[in-house]
């Protein structure tokens, strides 16, 4: 059974910075797309960004596009996600993701098989 764990969230001013990170174990994730979503509260859980495995290729939701960016070491099987110009609004739990490769930069959150506990992000302004 693979689990996914994140960390790196915490409290910090708007315009900074933030860099979590998606640790994968207990499986192979190395065919597997991975995806980042945020849940606000009152709010439904939405796509941030994804990125594939075998090619690197990144999606992003227009919200954070030219803010943040997601990477991934395949030999650390971790996936990163560089959150700059943080602003109020970007304040939620973040939550790590994989989904099969077919699924590739999807941005339903029913479409991924695996789910880290989530990490908080608090922006102040």
């Amino acid at each position: 059974q693979g689990q996914l764990v994140e960390s790196g969230g915490g409290l910090v001013q708007a315009g900074g910075s933030l860099r979590l990170s998606c640790a994968a174990s207990g499986r192979t994730f190395s065919s597997y797309a991975m995806g980042w979503f945020r849940q606000a509260p009152g709010k439904e859980r939405e796509f941030v960004a994804a990125i594939s495995w075998t090619n690197g290729r990144t999606y992003y939701a227009d919200s954070v596009k030219g803010r943040f960016t997601i990477s991934r070491d395949n030999a650390k099987n971790t996936v990163y996600l560089q959150m700059n110009s943080l602003k109020s609004e970007d304040t939620a739990v973040y939550y790590c993701a994989a989904t099969q490769p077919i699924y590739s930069g999807s941005h339903y959150p029913r479409q991924y098989n695996y789910w880290g506990q989530g990490t908080q992000v608090t922006v102040s302004s």
